[in-house]
Order: structure tokens, then C-alpha cells, then sequence
């Protein structure tokens, strides 16, 4: 295996080149929340539809179904709804990605399910998202699920939140029932950290198709942008991520490669993705846990060495001294590193029937590193629904949102949830069945809440 083929293989296809690293401002990725019934599957649908992103054929299945259904026009819930169990039920129960493109801009799209017993999936879909769109019915308004899924996405990190108030068509006085909303939801979120200009309220038919891709003159009383607009619109990733550029560089080590070729016996390098900062040759790195200092030699991507890499780019980085690095260790800034634990906070939603107490053993996945770690005490849970925080639970149960306390059998280098949302997940996992239990952020993300309520 030749060097460049050992970095291109590091690098991933979407990253792997300047021209692709340029185009990320390009891509979004997107999820979408909301209860039951509140038509996420349909607008999904209509996003694909509208920006034409399916085949005839697959539009013409739809439409045949539709008509088995007694329906009038296609449902277009059905394009994203493959699963039979799903179809039968008229609910969303895995988490779909679908893909699609604009002019002015590609899409990532997680459609996750509404209703509470799978709000782990939620979690799933949402914990990569640049810009959730949460739904809610206009003739619902907020419901405890919406705050169920608003508190999930605080805690998650979502930079961003569109609340689309669908089914705008099927109430009297649109514009009263919009505003009302609108002002509930602009509440809820300033409680939970979110400042006005990452919020963004828009009325729409998923149905019809009324202010997703084409303006509606039925909603006269709103005068903002389409939710296409507005997705267009929404500021890149990075430039979302003040904090995330403003940390020193946080390089989760991937892979370890060493081709072993004639041409390069020599070579050695470290992959994986900057999730902060930058990396730069010749910048001073600690490799943490072991804490060993050297430099920046080198970084290599599939099309060339590169002065320095920005959040987001997938590198192999050759450091200047012949230094122990494994998979699961971190490369970062010597000047603000962070501090490799052996005991730690975390805020946790729980994902399992099986409730959480005191003493549990369990794996925590932080990164590329597994280790042992045992569940010293609970600290706090939250009610999402009043958003108070009630401390000394005697158990997280399903999709509880709680504060834990981990005792780690190795040491772990963490970020704060407040520092970098990527160096900071983590996972909890059975040690027997390899199943995942909870996923959160190191740190108690619920004082924060708990101070906004």
C-alpha cells in the first residue's frame, strides 16, 4: 500500500478533497422531530418531491398505494415510510435518511420517529444535525412531546431549530393560531439556551405543499421565507460552531497507518476527523492520555500534503517524533488541552427499558476509546415538561434526560459539552451484549436548563 493510497483510504469520500472540503458550506444536515401524526414522514415526502430527488417509478408506486388507500392524491409519507410495519401503523419507527439537493444546496436528512417510545432515535437522528425542523399539528399546538424533543435537542447541542407549524391549512383563524404557537415555542427556547436568531418559525401545508418550496398566498399574515429558503439560507456548519473554532485543535485518532511499503518504510500516521480547531505543521501537540508532547510533521490528504486542516476535514497528520499513539488517543492543542479523567459528570439520555441506578457497570464510548466504567451516583433528572431539574433520582427510566456520575476503569481525555459538542459525546453500553444503553455530553448540561427555567 502506497502512502497516498493509506491517506486516501483514512479520508473520507465527502472530505477528501479541497474542492469537497470548500463544499461544505453545500451541505446540511437536517433532522426532523415532532409528535405523532404531526406529518414529518409527509413533509419529508414533499421535500423530495418538490425538489425532485425521486424517480418516476418510485412516484408512480406511491401514487398506486395512495389509490389502494381510497386516497385522492399520492401520500407522499410514503416515500420515506418503507418499513411494513411502519406503513401499517401510519408511524415512523426507524430513523430514514434520505438525501437531496437544491441549487443552492445538498441535504442530509434524518426523518426520526414521534412517538415517545422511540425518542431514542431521536437521539440518534438529531445528534449530528445542523438544523432540526420540529414540527407541530396547528390544531395541537405545543404538546408535551415538543418539549420532550426540545429538550433532547438543547441538550444534544443543535445549533439551530425550525418550528414548522404544519397542517396550517386545516385551522380557522391561521394567522391567531400561528402567532400563539410562534410566541409558546419563542419561549420554550430562549429557556433552554436558544437565542432568537437560531430559531425560526414558518406555517406550512406538508400536504399541499403551501410555504415548503412555493409560497402560499393562503398565509398572507407571513411574510418569511419558505422552509427551502430558509434551508438554503442557514449559515454553514463551521461558521455555526464559534466555539468549535475558537478551542485548539481536538484530533480523535482514527486509525494508525503504516504502510510497511520499500518506497516508505518509514511512514507513520495518525487519521481521523478534526473535530476542533485547527491543525497546522509545525503547531505543538500533546497526545492525550499519555500526555507525551511533539509536533505537527505533516498532513496528508488523498490529493496532497496540506498547510493546515480546518474542523471537519478528514486527515492523516505524521507527527515529528516517533511517539506511542493508538486508536481512541487525541491529538490537541497544547496551549487549552483537555484534562484526561478518570472520573467524570455526564448528561445522559437513557435509552433502554431497563432503568439506570446507582452501581451500574457499563462500557463508556467516547470517540475511537472504550472502557470500563461504573455508575457511582445519580445526580439529577429532568421533567421536560416544566423544565425543572429534581435532584438525587433513584433511577433514570426510558428516555429519562439525567446527570450521572462515572467512575472510568482508564483515563479519558473530555471535552465539556460547553467546549466542543463532538469531543464531549459519549455512549453507554452493555458490557455483555454490546447493546447501546444512553448516549449524552460529558458535563451536567442541566444546571444550564435548570438556570433558564
Amino acid at each position: 500500500m502506497t502512502t497516498a493510497t493509506a491517506a486516501r483510504r483514512a479520508a473520507t469520500t465527502e472530505e477528501g478533497s479541497d474542492h469537497a472540503v470548500a463544499g461544505r458550506a453545500d451541505l446540511l444536515r437536517l433532522a426532523t422531530a415532532g409528535s405523532v401524526d404531526d406529518g414529518k414522514s409527509t413533509l419529508v415526502g414533499r421535500l423530495l418531491y418538490d425538489t425532485k430527488s425521486v424517480l418516476a417509478d418510485q412516484i408512480d408506486a406511491v401514487t398506486r398505494a395512495s389509490v389502494d388507500k381510497g386516497l385522492d392524491t399520492p401520500d407522499l409519507s410514503l416515500l420515506v415510510d418503507g418499513l411494513r410495519a411502519e406503513r401499517e401503523q401510519g408511524i415512523t419507527i426507524d430513523v430514514a435518511y434520505r438525501y437531496f439537493a437544491t441549487p443552492a444546496r445538498s441535504f442530509i436528512l434524518a426523518d426520526t420517529p414521534g412517538h415517545v417510545q422511540y425518542t431514542r432515535n431521536t437521539v440518534t437522528g438529531a445528534s449530528t444535525a445542523d438544523v432540526v425542523v420540529l414540527l407541530v399539528d396547528a390544531r395541537n399546538g405545543i404538546v408535551p412531546q415538543t418539549r420532550r424533543h426540545a429538550a433532547v435537542l438543547a441538550l444534544l447541542g443543535v445549533p439551530r431549530v425550525v418550528l414548522a407549524v404544519n397542517k396550517i391549512d386545516l385551522v380557522d383563524d391561521a394567522a391567531a393560531v400561528y402567532a400563539a404557537v410562534t410566541a409558546e415555542f419563542a419561549e420554550l427556547t430562549a429557556s433552554l439556551g436558544w437565542t432568537a436568531d437560531r430559531v425560526q418559525s414558518i406555517p406550512v401545508s406538508a400536504l399541499h405543499g403551501d410555504n415548503v418550496a412555493v409560497r402560499s398566498e393562503a398565509t398572507d399574515f407571513y411574510t418569511g421565507p419558505t422552509l427551502i429558503e430558509h434551508l438554503e439560507q442557514v449559515p454553514p456548519a463551521a461558521a455555526d460552531r464559534e466555539v468549535a473554532t475558537a478551542t485548539g485543535l481536538r484530533l480523535p485518532v482514527q486509525y494508525v497507518i503504516r504502510p510497511r511499503t520499500a518506497a516508505h518504510p518509514d511512514y507513520r500516521g495518525y487519521a481521523g476527523q478534526v473535530a476542533a480547531g485547527t491543525a497546522r505543521v509545525g503547531d505543538e501537540v500533546v497526545v492525550l492520555p499519555s500526555g507525551v508532547r511533539t509536533r505537527i510533521a505533516g498532513i496528508d490528504t488523498p490529493d496532497g500534503g496540506l498547510t493546515e486542516a480546518l474542523p471537519g476535514r478528514s486527515v492523516t497528520v505524521r507527527l515529528a517524533d516517533d511517539v506511542d499513539v493508538a486508536r481512541g488517543d487525541l491529538i490537541a492543542a497544547v496551549s487549552d488541552a483537555p484534562e484526561a479523567v478518570r472520573q467524570t459528570f455526564a448528561t445522559v439520555c437513557w435509552l433502554t427499558d431497563t432503568p439506570l441506578t446507582a452501581g451500574t457497570r457499563l462500557l463508556v464510548k467516547h470517540g475511537a476509546r472504550t472502557v470500563l466504567a461504573i455508575v457511582e451516583r445519580l445526580e439529577s433528572v429532568l421533567d421536560e415538561q416544566s423544565l425543572t431539574v429534581a435532584s438525587a433520582p433513584e433511577r433514570l427510566g426510558l428516555n429519562d434526560l439525567g446527570t450521572v456520575a462515572l467512575r472510568l476503569a482508564e483515563e479519558l481525555p473530555v471535552d465539556p459539552h460547553t467546549v466542543s459538542r463532538t469531543t464531549s459525546a459519549l455512549l453507554l453500553i452493555d458490557a455483555d451484549s454490546g447493546d447501546t444503553l444512553g448516549a449524552g455530553l460529558v458535563g451536567d448540561a442541566l444546571t444550564v436548563i435548570g438556570a433558564q427555567a
